[in-house]
């Protein structure tokens, strides 16, 4: 079915009435495949916000790699969890920034007509995690627009009513929707898990990449120094002026790449290459690494391990390179160092963490912004790592630049660049 977009832009109601239905990039199970075929623009029904929940007017929206995996159908489908059985299709999108539309029962906080962006963690209220603990800890713990339903490639999208931070004000609508997801991640990781203070040394992995961007620029708030690893001399200028000490470019030391089927020759080679590698951040930090930033796995892992200072961390959120980790624990157990687990962040990590950007103290990264059309496109693009950095769609912003407020910033509030790990 044809849906027309070419008045995307508009509304057909006032805040706090909904309309009927909407236009939305939708994956269903029977096409999972290809992003440029498993999203299609369908008109979908607006559902109604129960109690705690808030529609938001989309106004521009995040992308990031979890819903190239829920086109894909891998490594899972999304279709078997979260609300997905009850709808049967599933709406990406876990970055957007907009509009407070219509609020749910119980909700007192917001209000239509206020301008907001989007944290990706939701978490049921009824879990005892929730309240003394962490709601990251909780059982019903699952992030918005991928393991759900209402995600942002849509003019509107239903959240939980703590999933919304206030808008900053001289961001525009595409840069609001750029951060949330990477940057609230980098921010728990460092902050939080590995207590990032003053005077701490950071190596960071990626540091060019959507991860590495926010934790250069955190380390450098915290009046800590970084060593980024970065895959281009380009890269490296870009975190430096971020605020990194200096920068590595990882092709010098390609040998320290770890595949996992080394033989023992190859493994003696390998570990060589570490070493030079771990003297090189020593020489450019002073001393070793205290806190060592990981999120590529099974390459980069052993030499984290073997490079970060004894009684060091190394935290980690994920494992682009390979989740399956392979490295000699003696120097873990004998040097006293920690391995340190860490996945997004709760409410109110990503309110401290969004104050930093009001305040001008971090600044979002972003590549490119491409119409709500662009969707597919986008995904695509990532899928065969054509982009090279942060996209934002727009959605109910007509072009890009709008919804900046207040006074003008001596500096621009976002850096516009290539990026990557």
């Amino acid at each position: 079915m044809s849906v027309d977009i070419s008045q995307i832009s508009e509304v057909r109601t006032e805040p706090g009435e909904l309309p009927e239905t909407m236009a939305a990039w939708v994956i269903r199970q029977e096409r999972e495949g290809e992003p440029v075929d498993a999203f299609q623009l369908e008109e979908i029904e607006i559902p109604e916000p129960e109690a705690f929940e808030v529609i938001v007017r989309v106004m521009a929206a995040g992308v990031n790699f979890n819903n190239v995996w829920a086109a894909l159908g891998e490594p899972v489908s999304v279709f078997g969890y979260g609300d997905h059985p009850e709808y049967g299709h599933h709406i990406g999108g876990s970055d957007a920034s907009g509009v407070v539309w219509k609020v749910g029962p119980g909700v007192t906080r917001w209000k239509p007509g206020d301008e907001v962006v989007i944290h990706c963690n939701q978490t049921s209220y009824e879990d005892p995690e929730v309240h003394g603990l962490d709601p990251m800890a909780a059982p019903s713990q699952r992030i918005w627009g991928y393991e759900t339903t209402w995600g942002s490639f849509a003019e509107f999208t239903k959240v939980q009513a703590q999933q919304l931070l206030p808008k900053p004000k001289a961001l525009s609508w595409e840069e609001a929707a750029s951060y949330g997801l990477t940057y609230f991640t980098a921010y728990r990781m460092l902050l939080d898990r590995a207590k990032l203070q003053a005077g701490d040394r950071v190596l960071i992995w990626g540091a060019a990449g959507g991860l590495g961007v926010f934790a250069t620029q955190l380390v450098k708030a915290a009046g800590a120094e970084s060593v980024g690893v970065v895959s281009s001399d380009e890269k490296g200028e870009l975190v430096k002026s971020l605020g990194a000490t200096d920068y590595i470019d990882r092709r010098e030391f390609a040998g320290m790449m770890r595949t996992g089927d080394e033989t023992p020759e190859q493994e003696k080679e390998r570990f060589a290459a570490t070493r030079a590698f771990a003297k090189r951040c020593k020489e450019l930090l002073g001393e070793s690494p205290n806190i060592v930033f990981e999120h590529v796995g099974l390459p980069t892992f052993p030499t984290s391990v073997f490079t970060v200072s004894p009684f060091g961390k190394v935290v980690i959120c994920g494992a682009t390179g390979g989740y399956t980790l392979d490295f000699d624990v003696r120097y873990l157990w004998m040097r006293q160092k920690e391995i340190i687990g860490s996945h997004f962040a709760n409410a109110w990590e990503c309110t401290k963490a969004n104050q930093l950007i009001d305040d001008g103290l971090i600044k979002p990264v972003i590549w490119k912004t491409m119409p709500f059309d662009g969707v597919a496109e986008a995904h695509q693009l990532m899928h065969e790592n054509k982009h090279a950095g942060k996209i934002s769609i727009l959605v109910g912003a007509e072009s890009e630049n709008m919804g900046r407020s207040g006074e003008a910033p001596a500096e621009p509030p976002a850096i516009h660049a290539e990026v990557g790990a």
